[in-house]
């Protein structure tokens, strides 16, 4: 998804043609990170989205209202009472940043005019909304950035505000073409990167884009650009920022078998082909179909009225996806139930496991009390006796009301009864620890789920194993009906075109990894954590490099590592990988195996659907 730099002057645009002049009317803060205002401008009435979201930051005019908290929070009772009614004077975007400031004029409790500004900064988990005076000095922000935080910028009130420097990135839109060849042209890594890498406000999106308008393999490392390529790269680039300044912008989606996959302000001509179009004009919005051989649509390009219409529509078809995680929920539960007593229940187990310990100790006490225990004399409370097994004097505590044999038989108690206790708690412990671990897999299974075909094939796992109760017989829902399993597991291709499999589900990777891979396929794990089995097939053939690195990278990013900035991750080909007696689907040991740590970030992995 490309918000960028060219979605943000797209925004822009679109505001300064709707709000510019307008006043505020309504300010309200649904969410901790997020404004909803009201703007009325020319008798028409329109309803702009704030959003700082660390995961979804964006901004954009919508249709819906949207509900209020009964009591607002504190920012935006601050921003009510400066703001309201307040005219909007202009909208703006420093550079190509991902960022807009909006400059309201207002009165004063004296009556004065004076001017505020309300900055929207959308830069992923740096995402804020920034409340300042006419002099840049923080009056308020949605969200507070300490010293402790940021080295870079404190966002607190009292502060000066300042756009953080983006360390070697240049303004796109006020650069000449002996800086452009000289930025671009020396860099040693592909022109994509060296794009997007140079300037600010260009996303890998838009940088394959400018790319692919030069007829320029993206991946072709920049400095060995001849000058006649790096002049035709120049001139497309040149091309779109002169669109960009005069607001010259085509919003538009693309989808992939009718899910969405990215979003611009510009042409997305890298996902058309020239000899295969269909198009199919309608009352608002131009559709366009990228078709396979077969006629089949691949790639499908809807160009909307709107920047804001993209984004509105990109990410409530996106949030229909999310609606899996919604029909999961119940799922979810009874797995973190079930976890959260198993891990109390193997807690306690290890306690009393670890008490168990003094057994041996035990052991000896008896025995020495059997071999020394004639010269004890009687009400002794301690004897000491050479341990012979360590060749060292030990002190036995005695019972003084005892005689030496019923110490002894005392002793030899206690260690039966340790002994017994340990050997139940070992294997108590182990099927506990399996149980976690199976909890851990289906969790994961859940995390990775993308529609309700996954669930299905989750479902039965789980009453397979006792953690849901059927409702029908077997096989069939409630209803009767024989639930059918559809679901597939992930299938990717690597760089060097080797096939890739994900499995989504335990019995997905019992199948990859004994039905579908052959003895030298490759196989990969996150190491130490419930995650998806990858298999690379290899026909025959030696694996890149690249290849087991994308392939490890899949391991880290399908497993509950994938949070984690790198993993570790195990693979070994599929013939040293052997299947327990008796152990639950996907579960399997290996004993000699490589390792390497990666990110868990599959970018630019292909994805077969």
């Amino acid at each position: 998804m490309a918000f960028d730099g060219f979605v943000v002057a797209a925004l822009v645009k679109e505001m300064n043609d709707k709000l510019l002049g307008g006043r505020l009317y309504k300010i309200a803060q649904p969410e901790e990170d997020e404004l909803f205002i009201t703007i009325k401008n020319n008798k028409e009435q329109y309803r702009l989205l704030l959003s700082a979201s660390a995961s979804l930051p964006l901004v954009y005019i919508l249709q819906d209202n949207k509900p209020s908290p009964l009591t607002a929070p504190n920012f935006c009772m601050l921003l009510r009472k400066h703001l309201s009614n307040g005219r909007i004077a202009a909208i703006t975007q420093p550079g190509l940043e991902r960022i807009i400031r909006f400059e309201v004029e207002h009165l004063d409790e004296m009556g004065d005019l004076c001017k505020k500004f309300l900055i929207v900064e959308l830069m992923g988990k740096h995402s804020n909304i920034i409340f300042c005076d006419e002099n840049d000095m923080i009056i308020d922000s949605i969200k507070h950035i300490p010293a402790y935080v940021s080295s870079v910028r404190e966002v607190l009130p009292g502060r000066k505000y300042f756009i953080p420097n983006t360390t070697g990135k240049h303004n796109p839109l006020a650069v000449s073409m002996n800086d452009f060849s000289i930025y671009i042209g020396e860099k040693p890594m592909p022109v994509s990167k060296a794009l997007y890498s140079s300037f600010t406000g260009i996303s890998p999106v838009s940088a394959e884009e400018i790319c692919h308008l030069a007829s320029i393999d993206s991946q072709t490392s920049a400095n060995c650009l001849s000058e006649p390529e790096l002049t035709h790269l120049w001139g497309n680039f040149h091309n779109v920022m002169e669109d960009i300044m005069s607001g010259v912008f085509s919003p538009c989606i693309v989808y992939k078998n009718d899910e969405p996959v990215e979003f611009s302000a510009v042409p997305l001509t890298m996902y058309n082909m020239e000899s295969n179009v269909q198009d199919n004009v309608h009352a608002d919005r131009n559709i366009s179909y990228d078709c396979n051989e077969n006629s089949a649509p691949l790639y499908r390009i809807e160009n909307l009225p709107s920047i804001s219409a993209v984004l509105q529509s990109f990410y409530e078809k996106k949030n229909n996806i999310t609606r899996i995680r919604q029909r999961s929920a119940d799922l979810r539960q009874i797995v973190n139930t079930a976890l959260e007593r198993n891990n109390k229940k193997y807690d306690l187990q290890l306690k009393q496991l670890a008490d168990t310990e003094k057994r041996e100790k035990y052991r000896i006490y008896g025995e020495l009390l059997n071999a020394y225990g004639y010269d004890i004399p009687e009400g002794a409370k301690s004897f000491e006796a050479l341990n012979y097994y360590t060749n060292e004097m030990v002190t036995i505590p005695l019972q003084d009301d005892l005689t030496a044999h019923e110490n002894t038989v005392k002793y030899f108690e206690r260690y039966n009864k340790l002994k017994r206790t340990y050997e139940a708690l070992s294997k108590l412990t182990l099927e506990t620890k399996e149980e976690i671990d199976h909890l851990e897999s289906i969790s994961n299974s859940l995390d990775i789920a993308v529609s309700y075909d996954d669930l299905v094939q989750l479902k039965e796992e789980m009453i397979e194993y006792g953690y849901i109760h059927r409702k029908g017989t077997k096989g069939k829902s409630a209803s009767g009906r024989k639930e059918k399993i559809t679901s597939k597991p992930f299938h990717y291709i690597s760089s060097d075109g080797f096939h890739m499999y994900v499995g989504k589900n335990n019995y997905q990777n019992e199948e990859l990894t004994f039905k579908v891979a052959t003895g030298n396929d490759w196989w990969f794990h996150a190491k130490a954590s419930a995650g998806s089995h990858v298999i690379v097939k290899t026909e025959g053939k030696e694996l890149p490099d690249q290849t087991f690195e994308e392939a490890a990278r899949l391991a880290a990013h399908f497993s509950k590592a994938s949070s984690q900035d790198k993993a570790e991750v195990d693979y070994i080909q599929k013939k040293h990988i052997k299947k327990p007696n008796g152990s639950k689907p996907g579960f399997v040991v290996y004993y000699t195996n490589y390792s390497m740590v990666v990110s868990p970030d599959i970018d630019g992995i292909e994805e077969v659907h």
